[in-house]
């Protein structure tokens, strides 16, 4: 059920940002408090059981349900930012595009080694960005507990590149 709310929800922006390509768009789920607390109560309740101690949101859509989902948890929130957007002692991680490289940080102080962290994204494409979150976070000394989306591209291949990291990945609504 929450899968067909979510993509009735999704609009398609062809050829953005890019010829041949087709956003998806989740911007409109915004717009509908009632399928937010959906998206969260779906979210929290998949999740309860897995022991998790933070719930890391990866730059910026992550944002968007991550923070949510970690105060219905009672857990922390960890922002993990591009370069040069957190204020504090970082630790950053960079990784591969398809065209050049990026830099992701996290706060020294973040969460405690050993903690378990489900990351978040509202969007897993090919998974580049949320696989070198768990490098990061394994680097610091944490433990992936898991990874949950909002929406999956299945035919980007993301899932099959973060499955050897945890095979604990939700994903409520996969195109």
């Amino acid at each position: 059920m929450i899968e067909q709310q979510i993509k009735a929800a999704i609009r398609d922006i062809p050829d953005f940002p890019k010829p041949g390509i087709i956003f998806k768009d989740i911007t409109p789920i915004l717009k509908d408090p009632v399928l937010c607390e959906n998206i969260n109560s779906a979210f929290t309740e998949k999740v309860k059981d897995m022991g998790i101690d933070a719930v890391a949101g990866v730059e910026s859509r992550g944002f968007l349900f991550g923070l949510s989902l970690a105060t219905k948890l009672g857990v922390p929130f960890i922002p993990v930012r591009k370069a040069g957007k957190l204020p504090y002692s970082v630790n950053q991680k960079v990784y591969e595009l398809e065209y050049g490289t990026a830099t992701i940080e996290i706060h020294t102080d973040a969460f405690q080694k050993g903690d378990r962290i489900l990351i978040h994204d509202d969007l897993l494409a090919t998974g580049g960005t949320v696989t070198a979150t768990s490098e990061l976070i394994k680097e610091m000394g944490g433990e992936v507990a898991g990874f949950s989306f909002v929406v999956g591209l299945s035919f980007l291949k993301g899932r099959e590149k973060i499955e050897p990291i945890s095979d604990d990945i939700i994903i409520l609504a996969d195109y």
